[in-house]
C-alpha cells in the first residue's frame, strides 16, 4: 500500500513537473516572440477579399512559431464595413478598396459624418479591380468609342459598375441619350441578357480573373473592350485612387490581347496604433514568400511587387511598412525568388 502511494505520488510529481515546464516554456516563448492575435477584414466567403485575406494569414501562421504572430480573418461585409470595423477596433487590419480608403481619409461619401479617419494607415496594395466592359464579338465594339449608339448594361444605382460607367461618360460629356439603350441589370443578370441578344455590351468593376466574365465568354462569343484615351489619364490624373490597368491577354476565351483599361485597388490598411513590429512582420511574410503568395488565391496572379507599395495608397504609411520598403527598395527582386519546395 505505502510503495503504491509512493508510486502514484512520484507520478504526480513528474505530471506537475512536466505541466510546469510546458507552461514555462509556452510562457516564454510568447513573451520573446511577442504573441499577438491579429484579424483581418475581408468580405463574403464567395467574394474575392476572403480568400485573399486567408492567403496573408496563411504565410503569418506558417512563421507563428518565430514571430509570435497568429493570424485569422473576419467574414464582413466588404471595403466600408471593413473600414468601420477598423475604427470600433473588431478588426486589426481591413483590406478595402483604394476609393474607400481615400473616402475614410477626407470623411466622403459613405463616411460623411464621421469625420476623417485621421488614425488610419496604409499598410501595401494588393491586387487592381477593373473597370472592364465586355461585348458581344457581333457587336463590333473594340473601344470605349464605338458604345456610342448601341444597346448597353450601364448597371444598376450605386453598384460600382456604374460608378465607373458614369464617371467615364462624364469625362466623355456623353448622357445616357448617347446610347441606343442605357439598361440597368443587376450583375446577376448581364451574362443572360448578353448572350441572349438584349445587349451588345456590359460592364463590371471587377478583380481578374473573374469567374461571371470567364463564364459568359464560354456561353457566347465576347471580347473584352479597349478603355484609354484622354478620359482614362484625366480620370487617373483627377482621382489619386483611380491607376491604369492591363488585364492580360489570354485571361478569357475572345481576348487574346492585352486590354487597356483603369480601376481601383484593393489594398490592405490598418491604423497607427498597431505596432510597427507587427507591420514590418506581416509584409516580411509576404514578400518573403512571394512567388507562393502571389499565386495562393487567383485575383492576386497579376501582383507586381513595386507596384504594392504605392498604388492606390492615400492613408499616411505606417511607419512599419514605411521601414520595410525602405529598406527593401527594388522589390522586383523578388520576382526570381523560387516558390520554397512544398513538403
Amino acid at each position: 500500500m505505502a510503495s503504491q502511494l509512493k508510486r502514484h505520488s512520484c507520478n504526480a510529481l513528474i505530471c506537475l513537473a512536466s505541466a510546469l515546464g510546458i507552461s514555462l516554456a509556452i510562457q516564454g516563448q510568447a513573451q520573446g516572440a511577442e504573441a499577438r492575435n491579429i484579424t483581418i477584414g475581408t468580405g463574403s466567403t464567395s467574394g474575392v477579399y476572403y480568400p485573399v485575406g486567408k492567403a496573408i494569414c496563411k504565410f503569418i501562421n506558417q512563421r507563428q512559431d518565430k514571430h509570435g504572430i497568429h493570424c485569422s480573418v473576419a467574414i464582413t461585409g466588404g471595403s466600408v464595413d471593413n473600414i468601420n470595423r477598423l475604427r470600433d477596433g473588431t478588426v486589426d487590419f481591413a483590406i478595402a478598396q483604394s476609393d474607400v480608403q481615400f473616402y475614410a481619409t477626407k470623411g466622403y461619401g459613405p463616411f460623411q459624418g464621421q469625420g476623417t479617419y485621421s488614425d488610419l494607415n496604409a499598410v501595401l496594395s494588393l491586387h487592381p479591380e477593373s473597370f472592364t466592359v465586355l461585348a458581344r464579338t457581333a457587336a463590333g465594339i473594340k473601344t470605349f468609342d464605338d458604345l456610342k449608339g448601341k444597346r448597353v448594361n450601364i448597371g444598376n444605382p450605386g453598384s460600382g459598375q456604374r460608378s465607373g460607367m458614369d464617371l467615364m461618360m462624364h469625362a466623355k460629356g456623353w448622357t445616357i441619350e448617347d446610347f441606343a439603350l442605357a439598361s440597368e441589370l443587376a450583375p446577376a443578370e448581364q451574362s443572360a441578357a448578353l448572350c441572349g441578344g438584349d445587349v451588345d455590351a456590359v460592364v463590371y468593376t471587377v478583380g481578374h480573373p473573374n469567374a461571371s466574365i470567364k463564364e459568359t465568354a464560354h456561353m457566347c462569343d465576347t471580347a473584352l473592350v479597349q478603355v484609354s484615351g484622354p478620359a482614362v489619364k484625366l480620370l487617373t490624373e483627377k482621382f489619386p485612387y483611380f491607376t491604369p490597368v492591363t488585364i492580360p491577354g489570354r485571361m478569357y476565351p475572345g481576348s487574346p490581347l492585352d486590354t487597356k483599361t483603369f480601376g481601383v485597388t484593393a489594398t490592405l490598411v490598418t491604423t497607427s496604433k498597431t505596432p510597427e513590429k507587427v507591420v514590418y512582420t506581416l509584409i516580411e511574410s509576404l514578400f518573403n514568400n512571394f512567388t507562393d503568395f502571389k499565386f495562393s488565391a487567383a485575383a492576386l496572379f497579376s501582383l507586381q511587387p513595386n507596384d504594392m507599395s504605392k498604388r492606390g495608397l492615400t492613408a499616411p504609411m505606417h511607419p512599419g511598412a514605411d521601414k520595410y520598403f525602405q529598406e527593401m527598395q527594388d522589390l522586383s527582386t523578388l520576382l526570381q525568388v523560387k516558390p520554397a519546395p512544398r513538403r
